[in-house]
């Protein structure tokens, strides 16, 4: 799922919340850019529902695998 719900297909312009177009069946891209603001009044509030004051927050976050690792599960798989 986008991270934006309002969709607007590429080529006939159609709304809708698919990132597919139902009209057409082209693909859809985000309608507008998220809005954001470097006064952002609530980000206290987003942070705090989101748990990232806490101390374990980082330990949550996905991380990527070495560079080295990467590399080799990129040539077994196309061996």
């Amino acid at each position: 799922m986008a991270r934006q719900r309002m969709q607007q297909c590429l080529t006939c312009k159609a709304f809708s919340l698919n990132t597919t177009c139902p009209a057409c069946g082209e693909p859809a891209q985000a309608a507008a850019p998220l809005k954001w603001s470097p006064e952002d009044h609530r980000a206290a509030l987003r942070r705090k529902m989101n748990g990232v004051e806490n101390e374990d927050w980082p330990s949550t976050i996905p991380t990527l695998p070495n560079l080295a690792t990467m590399r080799s599960e990129l040539r077994e798989e196309e061996e």
